[in-house]
């Protein structure tokens, strides 16, 4: 990757916010008006996982896994800060901050908006994204900042190894404070099928074809011959959750504002606290600019994937999750700026 080219944003990134939407209408407009669609998909599931789902989650999530080298992550002594900052904004503030900022809301100030029930749900579904920090489109943002493209490597490597740790305990442990019980042999077949299988593939391909083709081959050729299907992926899976989702939307789209204000509040914080607690550490920008980033976008992927194995296809807690693909891209193209505009606050790269 050449690092001195101009940041640039795909087309398709740039304007991620106007097809979620486009799918949303069009999901909505099917499920509304034929019914029989998402009902007779409704029937391919094994052990409360959604078939034709996780076909498409599989799509968008095994490219971005190949995308991560595992080699870099015996440097993370090189310079540890970076790291530590990563790890603890990821793992000990954001899923809990995430908690206790929608329960504020969704139970306190939006009380007479919706029910307890509908409450616990888009809870459950604010918690399922606080406790998945991002890991692709990471590698967007720190490009935009002109982050440091190896330590970027390094920073989702070891968040995506601690996700197989952290991410089962964490969520049992925020939903059963939240009075929703959830099984550990779903929340275990979840990540083993979205996290793991993707993890050890991806893996896999990345070391045969570097070794056939070499390593510029893999990166500049083989994986952007992925870009077309994962985006097919994204924007299919969208399709089929709002369309499961059309009655709940239609009765109350005012709910889509609703569970947005608290994921865009707990956005800007995480990102501010990494970010300020970077610059206090004099960390290089290269390297806090990133470290802020993933910590404020969410791996999606996985969230939706997790809702839906959990509560089913047709559940708010759903609904609230695909909100955060709503709200996340406009975000962080806004934080990529103001990162940017911050940059002369930073020390100088060595």
């Amino acid at each position: 990757m050449d690092i001195n080219k101009k940041p640039k944003i795909s087309f398709f990134h740039k304007y991620l916010t106007l097809w979620v939407a486009i799918c949303m209408a069009v999901g909505v407009l099917i499920g509304y008006l034929l019914p029989s669609i998402p009902n007779f998909l409704n029937k391919f599931e094994y052990a409360q996982v959604s078939i034709p789902i996780a076909i498409l989650i599989w799509i968008m999530v095994y490219p971005m896994m190949m995308k991560v080298d595992f080699k870099s992550v015996k440097d993370v002594t090189k310079n540890p800060k970076g790291l530590f900052i990563t790890w603890i904004t990821n793992w000990l503030i954001k899923p809990f901050t995430m908690f206790a900022i929608s329960w504020l809301f969704f139970f306190v100030i939006f009380k007479f908006f919706i029910t307890p029930e509908l409450a616990t749900d888009y809870l459950a579904g604010a918690v399922l994204l606080g406790a998945a920090p991002c890991t692709a489109m990471v590698f967007v943002w720190s490009h935009l900042t002109k982050g440091n493209p190896s330590y970027t490597v390094v920073q989702v490597a070891t968040n995506n190894l601690i996700i197989l740790v952290l991410f089962i305990p964490i969520v049992k442990l925020l939903l059963g404070v939240s009075n929703v019980t959830v099984p550990w042999d779903t929340l275990i077949l979840s990540v083993l099928i979205f996290v793991l299988i993707p993890l050890v593939l991806g893996i896999i391909t990345r070391m045969l074809v570097t070794k056939r083709k070499g390593k510029e081959y893999f990166e500049e050729v083989f994986v952007k011959k992925f870009d077309g299907i994962t985006i097919f992926g994204l924007l299919a899976m969208l399709i089929l959750l709002f369309m499961f989702q059309g009655e709940v939307i239609i009765k109350n789209p005012l709910h889509i504002l609703l569970i947005a204000i608290p994921l865009t509040i707990q956005t800007l914080l995480i990102f501010f606290v990494a970010f300020i607690v970077s610059k206090k550490l004099k960390l290089s920008y290269d390297i806090a600019a990133p470290a802020a980033l993933i910590g404020a976008s969410n791996f999606f992927e996985l969230s939706v994937a997790m809702a839906i194995a959990l509560f089913g296809i047709g559940s708010p807690v759903v609904l609230a999750t695909v909100v955060g693909v709503l709200t996340e891209v406009p975000l962080m193209l806004l934080l990529v700026k103001i990162a940017n505009k911050n940059k002369n606050k930073f020390p100088e790269v060595d």
